[in-house]
């Protein structure tokens, strides 16, 4: 009988949905999978992260059947590649490379790295890079997958790619100086050429961006769910997008 009240209350949702006002761009901070591991008596960080990269399979189809055009899944930041001890960084890297051979191998998305993949082993890039190349023709929704991703980093990236191109080209400081735009910036970020956010998610109860998106998130709107992601529900996304259709977003205010 749970079970039944559940699935109504969700369709439910789903049902009250203005499928014209659906977020084009959601990105997710995927958190709580080593605290939810504890709560399951395993003091083990492996444990968690596997059962949260599941979870991802089963959200991004949820976000596929919405229409959602792009996802991105914050996974790795570049603070993680210093702060995690070898070996458990070592074994989430493996677990976030197995997580995008998987999504390939099912064939409904396109799969972008988005970060310092030349950070990571060369085993690990190698493998992420054939899985964008071998994805890049996909039709489904645009899946960024954010690894060794550091949002002041791509900022520094992004301003540094420009700099390189007018380099090249012979421009000068102050020619350059009188291009630069806010429009400039953000076609040389990862992101280039995708549409902001409009819906950033973080699940485990945490309130804060930890360095994600932080140029594209200026006029997202922020939503915090308490469950640790390998609990976040198919209801708690819908809630999320009810959430979000029920905001009247204030641009620059």
């Amino acid at each position: 009988m749970r079970n039944l009240l559940y699935r109504f209350y969700e369709k439910q949702i789903e049902t009250g949905l203005r499928p014209e006002d659906l977020p084009k761009h959601v990105g997710v901070m995927v958190d709580g999978n080593r605290r939810w591991a504890k709560g399951k008596g395993v003091d083990k960080a492996g444990f968690g992260h596997e059962a949260g990269a599941k979870h991802i399979v089963n959200f991004l189809g949820w976000c596929s059947d919405l229409g959602i055009q792009h996802v991105t899944l914050y996974l790795l930041s570049t603070d993680n590649l210093v702060g995690r001890k070898p070996n458990e960084l070592q074994e989430l890297i493996d677990i976030i490379v197995e997580l995008a051979e998987e999504l390939q191998r099912r064939a409904r998305w396109k799969l972008q790295v988005v970060g310092d993949i030349e950070a990571l082993p060369f085993d690990a890039a190698s493998r992420l890079s054939r899985v964008e190349s071998e994805t890049a023709s996909n039709d489904g929704t645009h899946v960024n997958l954010a690894i060794a991703y550091g949002g002041r980093k791509e900022i520094a990236d992004a301003m540094r790619s420009i700099l390189k191109k007018h380099a090249k080209s012979g421009s000068s400081i102050e020619q350059l100086a009188e291009v630069m735009t806010p429009e400039l910036i953000a076609e040389n970020l990862y992101t280039g050429g995708q549409p902001d956010p409009d819906l950033l998610i973080r699940t485990s109860g945490e309130q804060r961006l930890s360095g994600f998106l932080l140029w594209q998130s200026a006029n997202s709107e922020f939503y915090f769910a308490e469950a640790l992601w390998p609990d976040f529900r198919r209801v708690d996304f819908l809630r999320a997008i009810r959430d979000f259709q029920r905001r009247h977003r204030r641009y620059g205010a």
